[in-house]
């Protein structure tokens, strides 16, 4: 008779569900689309900050073990050595544009609808039939010019640090500073475009010799290309925004061409190169908030100070010879309404202004 053994019994630990802690927890705010894990800049949290504030991970703040990813042959992360200049608290700083995903591209494409409209209005309008010879020579050496400097800030120093800094909100001020020098280059490259396809004397391709030989536009050139060169994104953020653009952009933007645009029967130009007025604004807006924040931190406010110091002694001589070398474009058109001296002691002044509101020493080379 076969013996019959009894099947074995396995044992199964028994299924059991649970929520994840932190997710079945009721909270006065669970059902709330705004978050309040960070102190907003005013009594509510905006979008912006909802949607930009701890994006990028931080092992000081949530990353209790480490940086989770790093690079090759490199440091992990957003290594804050990245930049000479330190701060107590990166996170700190806030856009007060309040710039993020959706309103980068309302606000760029609001500017592309206008300038547009302004050209073509011009070409309906056959508005620049009426410009002096003189005019168009200016606007063809000069403006065509200044579109090599706003396409080498956009391409190879905001573009190149935009994903430097420490902090999501740090990066998207960059990226959107990028985003303008890049469309107000175009917007120049299609006017030169326009002007070309004009029944007017226009040369639209004067601007690659007069950038690359004209002896008025080599020192801008040279400032433009050391820039390119600088591996410290706060100290490159600090040379272009505070430095250059004060003393060289702003003084061939806003001392020269918006000022006798409209005396030569010129008032298209006046439109374009007003969006890049109105980018720098907004850029330089961010630019003084960020470095107002490291000259006043409680802990390395003084030698930020002292480093940005050097910057000034490192980049204000080089952008005062730029200035200086431009000196004879002011004597280019018909009609002149502004000196050289003039426009350059405005740009002076409102540079000093700037420093003064981040606290820092005026250099001794803007007395001279």
């Amino acid at each position: 008779m076969t013996q019959t053994t009894e099947a074995k019994q396995r044992s199964f630990p028994s299924i059991e569900f649970t929520d994840s802690e932190a997710g079945a927890l009721e909270f006065p705010s669970s059902q709330s689309r705004s978050y309040n894990y960070y102190k907003p800049a005013k009594l509510r949290a905006t979008m912006y900050e909802d949607v930009t504030v701890d994006v990028q991970p931080d092992p000081d703040r949530h990353l209790s073990q480490g940086w989770i990813y790093g690079f090759g042959n490199g440091p992990g992360g957003y290594p804050k050595e990245w930049t000479a200049a330190k701060s107590s608290n990166w996170h700190a700083f806030l856009d007060p544009n309040e710039e993020w995903n959706q309103t980068i591209y309302r606000n760029n494409s609001a500017v592309v609808r206008q300038v547009d409209l302004g050209l073509q209005n011009a070409k309906r309008a056959r508005a620049y039939d009426a410009w002096n010879p003189a005019w168009l020579k200016f606007v063809e050496r000069n403006l065509g010019a200044w579109m090599h400097a706003e396409n080498g800030l956009a391409l190879h120093v905001f573009t190149s640090i935009q994903r430097s800094g420490p902090t999501n909100m740090i990066n998207t001020a960059v990226a959107v500073n990028a985003a303008h020098k890049m469309r107000f280059a175009q917007d120049l490259a299609l006017f030169n475009l326009d002007l070309s396809e004009a029944d007017v004397p226009f040369d639209g391709s004067a601007h690659k010799e007069v950038w690359q030989s004209a002896p008025e536009w080599q020192p801008t050139r040279e400032v433009v290309e050391r820039l390119t060169a600088v591996g410290d994104w706060c100290e490159l953020l600090f040379a272009t925004n505070i430095v250059f653009e004060q003393l060289v952009g702003s003084l061939f933007r806003t001392e020269l061409v918006m000022q006798i645009a409209a005396r030569n029967g010129d008032y298209i130009t006046p439109t374009i190169v007003g969006t890049g007025e109105h980018d720098y604004d907004r850029d330089l807006s961010y630019s003084r908030n960020l470095f107002r924040l490291l000259t006043r931190d409680a802990e390395y406010g003084e030698s930020n100070k002292v480093l940005f110091g050097e910057w000034l002694a490192t980049w204000v001589p080089r952008c005062l010879d730029a200035a200086q070398a431009l000196q004879p474009i002011w004597s280019q058109p018909a009609e002149k309404s502004v000196t050289f001296a003039d426009s350059l002691d405005a740009a002076k002044q409102k540079f000093r202004s700037l420093l003064e509101d981040l606290g820092l020493d005026i250099p001794k080379e803007l007395d001279r």
